[in-house]
């Protein structure tokens, strides 16, 4: 590793007259640029407003996917609780025998090798769920909504609430493909997502080479998207707030981003050396924890502010439909909450079906089916908390245009204006934020990784010690730039996604078949 190692730290510990975070942002914004401008050209909708190409796709498919499985979305809630709740445990047969028959006829798999040791997959459907909510949860239920209702008003809330909604059936359909199309390996090692369904699901249908392409296409963004999103901008929005709440420019930690990235990087490290297994043992105790912190502190300001609480409701609804004004009106509100949402719990980016993929079930529906709560926790339900005590604190300014660094502060004063010390609160929550999706998305990138290098030890840890670094990099880059990155890289992924879900809709329903029916079956022999 000397030819990773040795360039790392003659880079961090140069003398140059400029400092460590001015030279890692220098250098980055230098390759970003195009890119950027590429994904998120927008397509115009008034004279004042376009919409970004890729939230359309996004916002298209989800309806298109909750009017084809006749509104999964409400009609399977109560199904994925029970599921979560292992409650319908008891559906699943001899794994080899399952598996066997729904994917023998696929090239590429190795089902005999599924049935060692009874492993058909390594995670419980809570800890895939949590793994993957630890991945969306996070610095975009605090600074996007602070941002999406500073410009788009209180009614940007409503339309937010409508994207998680709908996103639930996009997460259904990626999440069953995920299960359906993975490979198991020798040691009982899950690898599945995008690429394999793209590559393996597409051949079925008669598009081989294209879907290779696909899948060569999305592994490719993955990869960039763990470093982006899934790591810089993560830690980047942890160090922002933690500069802040500590001093500011007083701070011991001001202008030493290289410092705290170093820290983060450690504590990443110790934890994704372990693979799925070791990251779902962490975040199904870290996600229901940080989620828990940051709603109690929520709840506290709004039984503070409980007297504003309908005023804040009717804000909302009246801000949803008659916005006059305010970033070009009626439309201009609507997008601010469509974008924020869809940046926030990503459905339709393909991303969450790497973590689920990982479960231990011989249902892909079923799967599927626990996959839909995330829109509803991450957006119907943390994202609205957060709209509303933004709210009632009275700390927006309707209107105006924020930056993240200052939807963090915004929402941290919104916080103190409740109990003077729950910005401190907000800081741990934040840093738990961060590292929680770092560590998820770490594995999303390393299975995209694996999927175009290999799964060898030596790619393996190439791939990490390149993660680690780049929390490094994100922690002293600015953040306008990890920003435009970070979601150009992550979006990116949702065309060659997007093609895949709607080709293979058909095995989607063939799937959701298949369970029901179990459930009907177990239920009949119940009574």
């Amino acid at each position: 590793m000397d030819y990773l190692i040795k360039p790392t730290i003659v880079f961090l510990l140069s003398s140059a007259q400029m400092s460590i975070d001015d030279r890692i942002n220098e250098q980055f914004e230098n390759v970003t640029g195009w890119f950027v401008d590429a994904i998120f050209s927008e397509i115009p909708i008034t004279e004042e407003v376009g919409i970004p190409w890729v939230l359309l796709v996004l916002i298209l498919g989800a309806s298109y996917f909750t009017l084809y499985f006749k509104g999964i979305n409400l009609g399977g809630f109560s199904t994925s609780v029970k599921i979560v709740q292992g409650k319908y445990d008891d559906l699943e047969p001899d794994p080899v025998g399952s598996y066997t028959e729904s994917s023998s006829s696929v090239e590429d798999d190795i089902p005999d090798t599924i049935g060692i040791e009874g492993q058909y997959g390594e995670v419980t459907h809570f800890q895939a769920l949590t793994a993957a909510l630890s991945a969306t949860v996070g610095l975009g239920n605090i600074a996007g909504v602070a941002i999406a209702l500073s410009v788009g008003g209180p009614g940007a809330t409503f339309w937010m609430v409508l994207v998680g909604f709908l996103g639930m059936a996009s997460k259904f359909v990626e999440c069953t493909l995920g299960v359906k199309y993975r490979e198991i390996d020798e040691n009982g090692t899950v690898y599945g997502g995008p690429m394999y369904y793209l590559k393996k699901g597409l051949r079925e249908r008669g598009l081989d080479k294209f879907g290779k392409i696909l899948a060569v296409l999305f592994a490719v963004m993955c990869i960039g998207g763990s470093f982006g999103g899934g790591n810089m901008f993560q830690v980047n929005q942890a160090f922002q707030l933690f500069e802040y709440v500590s001093g500011g420019k007083d701070s011991f930690i001001f202008g030493k981003g290289w410092l705290f990235g170093l820290v983060m990087a450690g504590l990443v490290a110790i934890v994704i050396i372990g693979g799925i297994k070791k990251i779902a043992k962490v975040t199904d105790k870290i996600v229901p924890a940080m989620v828990v912190i940051y709603v109690l502190a929520v709840l506290a300001v709004l039984a503070i502010n409980y007297e504003a609480l309908p005023g804040a409701f009717r804000s909302i609804f009246d801000g949803a439909f008659r916005p006059e004004g305010i970033a070009g009106g009626f439309v201009g509100v609507l997008i601010q909450g469509f974008k924020r949402a869809a940046f926030s719990n990503e459905a339709g980016i393909g991303s969450a079906s790497i973590a689920h993929a990982a479960v231990k079930t011989t249902y892909p529906a079923s799967e599927g089916m626990v996959a839909l709560l995330e829109p509803f926790i991450d957006t119907v339900v943390v994202c609205t908390m957060t709209a509303l005590v933004l709210i009632v604190s009275g700390q927006l300014v309707i209107g105006a245009t924020i930056s993240d660094a200052q939807g963090v502060i915004l929402t941290s004063n919104a916080l103190k204006s409740g109990i003077s010390w729950f910005p401190y609160l907000l800081s741990f929550a934040v840093i738990l934020f961060a590292f929680s999706s770092m560590i998820s998305w770490s594995y999303y990138g390393y299975q995209a990784w694996s999927f175009l290098f290999g799964r060898g030890k030596r790619m393996e840890y190439t791939y990490k010690t390149l993660f680690c670094f780049f929390v490094i990099v994100g922690a002293a880059a600015s953040l306008g730039s990890v920003t435009d990155f970070s979601d150009a890289m992550i979006f990116s992924m949702l065309v060659p996604n997007m093609i895949g879900l709607f080709v293979l809709l058909p095995k989607v329903k063939e799937e959701l078949v298949v369970y029901r029916q179990a459930i009907a079956n177990i239920k009949t022999h119940g009574e």
